[in-house]
């Protein structure tokens, strides 16, 4: 593991998930069995949370997950860096009769006070991120001691089948399945294997991870000592 490298800054994702794009994500991610996954998880990170802690979600995109965990009690936070999604994560919440909230805001960057947080989540999105350990530094910064942040997230070293196979669950059509097989391809190019995550840790404030995975996933724990 000594000799695995890992770059400290990557080129953003393009095109910005603004506007149009945003809203075709939104409506793609809105489905019925899309919400039941995320109730399901909320449920899970639930028992794992103290009765009203406060969540920080980053990248929440249309906060269908952040409106979940908000459902069952905690108080959530939204941060994205999409305005779009700021607006319609907000817009959502409202229409659900859910209290979140939801700010723009740069991930490198938090707009929120050291210690504002107990717990912190984000899916799907830390591949993207440019600069992945003043991401994580910021991470750091805005948990209260003990608090834990949890990155969910595609693995690099997920095979061909192993993607084939998640899809295969998904239920979708021929060529959702198609343009979906591709897509999660396409990201894992992006992705991090547990090793370079873990070079990730030691480099951030957190100094050390706890990683598992499941399928075409990576799940890191970190917690401020």
């Amino acid at each position: 593991m000594g000799n695995v490298e890992v770059k400290r800054h990557r080129t953003k994702l393009v095109p910005e998930m603004e506007g149009p794009v945003a809203r075709a994500y939104a409506k793609g991610r809105g489905t019925a069995p899309q919400l039941a996954y995320y109730r399901k998880s909320a449920a899970e990170l639930a028992q794992q949370l103290p009765a009203g802690a406060d969540v920080l979600e980053v990248a929440p995109g249309p906060g269908f997950h952040a409106v979940e965990l908000a459902r069952l009690g905690f108080a959530v936070t939204g941060l994205d860096v999409s305005r779009t999604f700021v607006a319609l994560a907000t817009d959502y919440a409202r229409t659900e009769g859910v209290e979140a909230q939801f700010v723009h805001g740069d991930v490198a960057k938090m707009p929120f006070a050291d210690g504002s947080f107990d717990f912190l989540i984000t899916q799907a999105a830390f591949k993207n991120f440019a600069d992945p350990v003043d991401a994580l530094d910021e991470m750091w910064r805005v948990l209260r001691p003990g608090g834990v942040a949890v990155v969910q997230d595609l693995r690099k070293s997920a095979t061909a089948d192993d993607i084939a196979a998640e899809v295969r669950g998904m239920n979708l059509s021929t060529v959702g399945a198609f343009t979906t097989k591709w897509t999660l391809g396409q990201l894992r190019k992006r992705a991090y294997t547990p090793e370079q995550f873990e070079v990730l840790a030691r480099e951030s404030r957190f100094g050390s991870c706890r990683i598992t995975t499941d399928g075409i996933g990576l799940e890191a724990r970190l917690t401020k000592a």
